[in-house]
């Protein structure tokens, strides 16, 4: 199983990511990402941090037998501590990796599109 902790939902995500995420790992969970109060203090970030590490490790165990990673990508600071908390558990922990192509309007504004690559793994 692959854990999606992030703000973009798996069903919006391309075949590519979509197919590369269900051969690894089976099929894909998502877990929203947590909006993270600006002025949150360090203590608030390591409570969230422990409270959604509890609840991977929970999953974790639904199928010992099968793969089991997290896709996280979010705010850095809690980002950090819940994968310093997942990898002190053995459990991986992954980045998607993407070609950005921008294009520039006339009018000023931006577009964007992404190319998913890879899952990295952090280490």
């Amino acid at each position: 199983m692959l854990i999606n902790l992030s703000n973009h939902p798996s069903a919006k995500w391309g075949e590519k990511q979509t197919t590369t995420a269900i051969e690894k790992y089976g099929k894909i969970q998502d877990m929203p990402f947590p909006q993270v109060n600006p002025e949150a203090r360090s203590i608030d970030i390591k409570e969230m941090a422990a409270d959604y590490v509890k609840q991977i490790r929970q999953l974790s165990k639904a199928d010992e037998n099968q793969p089991f990673a997290v896709h996280i990508m979010g705010e850095m600071n809690l980002t950090f501590r819940i994968i310093s908390l997942l990898k002190g558990s053995n459990i991986t922990c992954v980045a998607s990796t993407t070609f950005r192509d921008t294009i520039d309007h006339p009018d000023g504004s931006k577009t964007f599109k992404f190319e998913f690559i890879q899952f990295r793994e952090y280490l």
